[in-house]
């Protein structure tokens, strides 16, 4: 099966150990999270604006900006949805929907629509926590990340060369022993992960979701947002983050699959995350609700 755009970019070159020089300029091209990013080369080693960041409340300045406004995100998506091992997480591209149109978010920072075009998750390992942001210093099990393309531009490739170009949701997942709730798009996500442990295979999610249904119930009122740049190679300084300051309870057996995943050598494919990093003078926002109601 062809790979998108989007697949293209986030897959990079195999997994391999990286080489680099001492020059910021030289570009990563093969790359894994042993060092946690502390040796990549290029913009993720001299950018100033990079991602993720430790998120405080008390640090972050509390503004009635507007909420995130989700459209398509509740239609069914186009069959079939496949799920992907590229080596350094499992990632699934997001299609129009069944109705032709593509999932869109405004709001917050936002200036304009940012299309959806792909989702994939961070985690740690059975004794360490895997999410990339931390808020107030409490780091969680799992990080999902929905990435949106700026529409003004043709496709992520030309968005990443703008600081307006990317913006991406961050959800966290914390493991619970009962969970009080269940998430049908979620679980057909995860029902699927147990087919994906070998890199670059693949797996049909059975049915169809919606990207809504990643979300669940998730209170979308309030959230931090600030300008940072992609957590993988090459940390393109073009993303305007959006991470939920609710967190999400997941069943223990949902994480245990993504701790089974193997990169390209064959290894475990555990702690896909990237340490966080410096704010350099950076505003981080907080937004509450600015009229009480709950939306998404």
């Amino acid at each position: 099966m062809q790979s998108s755009v989007f697949h293209r970019l986030f897959l990079l070159l195999p997994l391999a150990y990286q080489h680099t020089s001492n020059d910021a300029d030289h570009k990563v091209t093969h790359w894994n999270y042993e060092y946690h990013g502390t040796n990549w080369g290029g913009t993720c080693q001299s950018g100033v604006e990079q991602s993720p960041i430790q998120l405080a409340y008390e640090k972050a300045y509390t503004v009635p900006l507007p909420r995130i406004v989700f459209k398509n995100y509740d239609v069914r998506l186009k069959e079939p949805l496949m799920l992907i091992n590229n080596g350094h997480s499992v990632h699934m591209d997001i299609p129009e929907t069944q109705n032709g149109n593509r999932p869109y978010i405004t709001g917050g920072l936002l200036k304009g629509r940012y299309q959806a075009e792909g989702f994939h998750f961070h985690w740690g390992s059975p004794t360490t926590r895997g999410s990339e942001h931390s808020i107030n210093k409490r780091r969680f099990d799992v990080e999902m990340h929905i990435v949106h393309r700026n529409v003004r531009y043709n496709d992520l490739k030309e968005a990443l060369k703008h600081a307006d170009g990317v913006a991406v949701l961050g959800i966290m997942f914390k493991i619970v022993k009962n969970p009080d709730r269940t998430y049908p798009g979620l679980n057909k996500v995860f029902a699927a992960t147990s087919n994906v442990v070998r890199y670059e295979s693949e797996s049909e999610i059975s049915g169809s979701i919606s990207v809504g249904q990643l979300l669940g119930d998730l209170d979308t009122r309030n959230f931090f947002t600030y300008k940072g740049s992609l957590t993988t190679p090459d940390c393109n300084e073009a993303v305007t983050w959006t991470v939920f300051s609710q967190i999400l309870p997941i069943p223990f057996g949902h994480v245990a699959k993504l701790w089974r995943i193997r990169d390209s050598s064959g290894h475990s494919l555990i702690n896909n995350f990237r340490l966080t990093q410096p704010l350099n003078g950076r505003s981080v926002f907080y937004r509450t609700p600015i009229d009480g109601t709950k939306g998404k």
